[in-house]
Parts: structure tokens; sequence; C-alpha cells
């Protein structure tokens, strides 16, 4: 989505201040409609077909058609960074809608037919598959957008000062993945794209998510209302969480991106829990919603690369999991975006490449979004 088209994040008041949050001058914001903390979900999708692996065997050609694949590795060529040989992985986990169909239904948009990301999470496997680190990369951030070529062919000319999402609607998943490395100078093995619309199914035949909210959530924005206390979220519910801003912290993407991160902690959890096996039938329902769900780059792109990628992360639980935002601060120029503390993002960047945790100092002096702690996983 190019940034004169993305809904605009809440604007924190000045620093050191208490007082009134205020807008800046230009463009009205429009009401965030396509929040999808569901980014991760694909990891989670790749987990249940895991579980059902050798149950749904029947089903094979099926669930295979209903993958979609991108060669990200033709799109790019060699022009990336060197590809790591120390046992880790990195998945770039994205969300994306376009706005058709369901589609347009749940996300509340215009039915123009274009594809749209919002959030994006870059999954670091650590060498033995035992834990893994999840970086959010704001929306709004504003970074240098290289010059791409998407699977189509065609060639996007870089871009100076733009927001991060807009690389995926410039130039699909190929430049996303470029832009990623380009910022973060690490290779991503692995990408993985989420559909919104399949979203609120999959979550409604796990059985619904579980989380405990710390204190009253209400955003008519995003028709979600919760008092303080242990929830099980339908599917429905589960998308107002991850994608409201307004009722939680500073009401900007940064504190969505803390409960999102969150929901997955708790969406984790909730896979290692249900009986799959008692109900043939829940199983194929969730390994059919999980593969209409999932876009995964060409090496991930059948059932069984899917199965075996996924049979690699089921021993990481939610308690294995760290998650982090890349280092932000609100623009002086313009509080509805955010740009990237270098020195601090180094840290983090670093810490992958190297197979490292992530240093806790990578997070201090930056901006959270204050949501932090408002919902954790039950």
């Amino acid at each position: 989505m190019s940034a004169e088209s993305t809904p605009e994040p809440g604007i924190p008041g000045p620093p050191g201040t208490s007082g009134p949050r205020h807008r800046a001058k230009g463009r009205r914001r429009s009401r965030g409609k396509r929040g999808k903390g569901l980014l991760i979900t694909a990891w989670t999708a790749a987990g249940i077909l895991v579980l059902g692996g050798t149950g749904a065997g029947y089903l094979y050609f099926k669930l295979n058609d209903n993958l979609k694949s991108v060669d990200i590795n033709q799109a790019l060529g060699s022009d990336r960074p060197t590809k790591t040989d120390n046992g880790s992985e990195n998945i770039l986990v994205l969300g994306s809608d376009t706005r058709s169909g369901s589609n347009k239904k749940l996300g509340g948009g215009t039915d123009d037919g274009s594809a749209r990301s919002d959030t994006a999470m870059v999954v670091h496997v650590y060498k033995g598959h035992k834990k893994a680190s999840v970086v959010s990369i704001p929306r709004d951030t504003l970074i240098d957008r290289p010059a791409c070529t998407d699977s189509r062919g065609t060639t996007h000319a870089a871009a100076t000062g733009v927001m991060f999402n807009s690389a995926y609607s410039t130039g699909g998943a190929a430049c996303a993945v470029k832009t990623v490395e380009a910022l973060s100078g690490v290779r991503m093995d692995h990408y993985l794209e989420v559909d919104f619309s399949g979203f609120q199914k999959l979550v409604d035949e796990l059985g619904g998510v579980t989380v405990t909210t710390t204190e009253n959530i209400s955003d008519p924005d995003s028709h979600l209302k919760l008092k303080a206390g242990t929830h099980r979220l339908t599917g429905a519910q589960a998308l107002g969480l991850v994608r409201t801003r307004h009722a939680v912290g500073d009401g900007s993407d940064l504190g969505r991106i803390q409960l999102q991160q969150a929901f997955v902690k708790a969406l984790v959890n909730q896979v290692k829990d249900v009986g799959l096996f008692t109900s043939p039938k829940k199983l194929v329902d969730l390994a059919d919603t999980a593969t209409r769900t999932v876009t995964a780059d060409s090496e991930l792109g059948s059932v069984n690369s899917l199965l075996d990628f996924a049979n690699g992360l089921k021993g990481i639980g939610a308690s294995h999991m760290t998650m982090v935002t890349l280092p932000v601060l609100y623009d002086p120029a313009n509080p509805n975006r955010v740009i990237v503390v270098e020195a601090k993002a180094k840290l983090v960047w670093n810490a992958l490449r190297d197979d490292r945790p992530i240093p806790k100092s990578a997070g201090k002096g930056t901006v959270s979004g204050g949501a932090k702690g408002v919902v954790t996983s039950s």
C-alpha cells in the first residue's frame, strides 16, 4: 500500500507531556480496519498440518492444490545477503489481503482488488530449532526501498523515505523480501504469507483462542469490547483484537503490535492444546483452511515441503519465543511515521545474523506504544 492510501496511526502527544493527543496536519486518518497480527498464523497453520500429516494423507492432492507459492529466489537473483550456515533460519512472515470478496467485508475496504499488507514479522529460528526470536517491523517505518523486480518480471524503481509497507503493494512478495533484506542485512531463508480472510475461520475452527486482558478494551472502530479478565476469543473477536489501536496504549500502531505479539503466543499455546486427533472432521477442516490461508516461497510450496519445515518448528512453544519490535522513534517531522534507530537496530540484526539472543539494550530509549501487558496469553 502506498503512503497515500495507508490509514494513519495514532499520534502521541509531544515528548515529556501528558496533555491530550493531537493529530498532525494533513490528510485525515481513516479507520484501522485491516490490522492483522495474524502473520505468524502461517507458522501455526503449518504446525496444524504436521499434527495431521499421517491422518490426512488421502487429502494430499486437495491440500497441495490449495497452496499458493511465489519463486522468491528467481525474482531476486544473486544480489542478496550471504546465506548463513550456522543451523539457524530466518523467515519473513507477512499478512496480506485483497480488497475484494470476504476480505472486503472483513476489512471494511472498497472492492478494488488490490493487495495490501500492514504488518511484517521476521522469525529467527535458532540452531537446534528449540527457540525463536520474532522481530515486528512497524508498517509506518520510513525506509529507503531498493529497486526490485516482482514475480511478473516488472521492475520497480528504488524510492527514498517511503513507508515500509509500500514495498508489498509496489512489488509483492519479492519486493517485500528484498526490502527486509536491505533493511536488515540478513538473508531471508523463507517467506510465508497469511491471507486476512482465512484468519477468522482458522481461529473459529481451533475453537477460539484464550487471552487475558489486564484492562478494559473498547474500540468501536474494530468492533471490540472486552472487560478486564480472561476471554475465549472467537474469530471475529480475534480480528478485532489484532487490529485495534485506539483503545490501548498511546493509540499508535506500535501499541497494536504489542497486542499482536501477545496474541501470537496465545495462538501457539492454543494449537498445542487442541485435541485434533479426537475429531477427524476438525482435522480435515483445519488442514483445508490452513493451506488455503498460506502463500509460501517455492521451496515450501508443497504440502510435503511445508510439513517438513513445520516439523522442525513444532517443538517451539510460546515460552521459547522472544518478541521484540524493531527499534524506532516517532519521526519529528511527522508523528504519523516512525524512523529506525540505526544503532539499536544493528544490535537486533547482528544478533540474528550470528544466531545470538537479541540484547535487551536494543529496546532501551525507543518508543513502544505503551500497550505491553494489556493482553497476555492464558
